[in-house]
């Protein structure tokens, strides 16, 4: 990739309203970000919010302010992105890493739990990784307080960890950890989806967990309350065909109930890392398919619009008030696949429709 497609690339990336499905649609349409980039005028005219990306000089400056940290960039689809992030449903465009990038290409075990952990759960976090890190395999996690904490410091001890944070690189949170970050990027490897600066906030928590989850074969949970992100992280990585490990704790213990109720669903007892090693696959299961209730296109506002070309407008009717698939969007119409997705990525680019994982989309504003 030449240094102008990278800049463009992270532009792309950094402009507000394209999302990963969306970029990787506009490059199978344009080829290039380059070319994409210079098509956004276009496409923005039919939007209520137009696409602005940042100035080239402002993605120039992140990119030299991270190569001056010692990191670097990795792009999906190119050499050196992690292969098993890549199989997600919407993994991220562009990572910032630093430390060794090679590490997240390398098989990976993440090691999560509560915030709020016990001392007897923070222990058992840290020998737990202490043991996969000898055996050879990388110990990724959320340098969060409490477990996420313990299962760095003991990776360290024997071998590597990762850290996936939520902020951007020069935004260590907890501040507390900010020199085992420091620790890690050296001895490890650090990366955030989030440009330089970010301050990490709530809504930033869910996409560090999906790339966590995505980085791994496996998620071994230790102490997790009923709807924590810590059960997040294993849901994302159950959809997505990786194994589900938990720890089981006291039934009078709020903070285990999750993971306790991870074991009652078929999640993998765990309590020493010879359980993870039994069960820990080579490669993904294939992750299950998700299908909309019906075997048909959903029911469906009638008409079609009529400012919208005959390929679009036909496409839009198809697509109802809940989520249907693309495969029954090409079964029900007479276009090829090359000109349906050419029209839904138009859609989508229109505000019209909303692609949601599973390969599924549905009318905009009905979710």
């Amino acid at each position: 990739m030449t240094p102008a497609e990278a800049l463009a690339r992270l532009r792309l990336v950094r402009t507000d309203g394209i999302g990963p499905v969306t970029f990787r649609r506009l490059l199978e349409r344009y080829r290039t970000a380059e070319a994409a980039l210079e098509a956004l005028p276009a496409l923005s005219a039919r939007r209520a919010l137009p696409f602005r990306p940042p100035a080239p000089a402002t993605v120039a400056h992140e990119m030299d302010e991270v190569m001056g940290m010692g990191g670097c960039f990795l792009f999906w689809g190119e050499p050196g992105y992690p292969p098993l992030l890549a199989l997600l449903e919407d993994p991220p465009m562009a990572l910032a890493v630093i430390g060794d990038p090679a590490l997240l290409a390398s098989r990976q075990v993440a090691v999560v739990g509560a915030r709020n952990a016990s001392t007897l759960g923070r222990r058992l976090a840290a020998e737990l990784s202490e043991s996969l890190a000898v055996t050879g395999l990388v110990v990724t996690s959320g340098l969060a307080r409490g477990i996420d904490g313990a299962a760095h410091t003991g990776a360290l001890r024997a071998g590597a960890t990762v850290a996936v944070i939520p902020g951007g690189l020069d935004r260590a949170y907890p501040p507390e950890h900010t020199e085992l970050q420091s620790i890690i990027a050296e001895r490890g490897a650090v990366v955030a989806e989030a440009p330089l600066g970010t301050a990490p906030i709530a809504r930033h928590f869910p996409r560090r967990n999906r790339i966590i989850a995505g980085l791994s074969l496996g998620v071994v949970v230790v102490e997790a309350a009923l709807g924590s992100g810590t059960l997040m992280t294993a849901n994302l990585a159950l959809e997505a065909g990786r194994e589900v490990f938990a720890v089981p704790g006291s039934p009078l213990d709020p903070r285990c109930a999750g993971s306790n109720d991870l074991l009652r669903q078929g999640a993998h007892l765990t309590e020493r890392a010879s359980d993870v090693l039994e069960h820990l696959p080579e490669a993904p299961r294939a992750a299950p398919m998700l299908r909309s209730n019906s075997t048909a296109p959903a029911a469906r506002p009638p008409g079609p619009p009529s400012d919208l070309p005959a390929d679009m407008a036909q496409l839009l009717d198809l697509v109802g008030t809940s989520p249907v698939a693309v495969d029954e969007l090409m079964r029900g119409c007479h276009l090829s696949s090359a000109a349906v997705q050419a029209a839904l990525l138009e859609l989508e680019l229109d505000g019209r429709i909303e692609t949601l994982p599973g390969n599924r989309v549905i009318r905009s504003g009905l979710r």
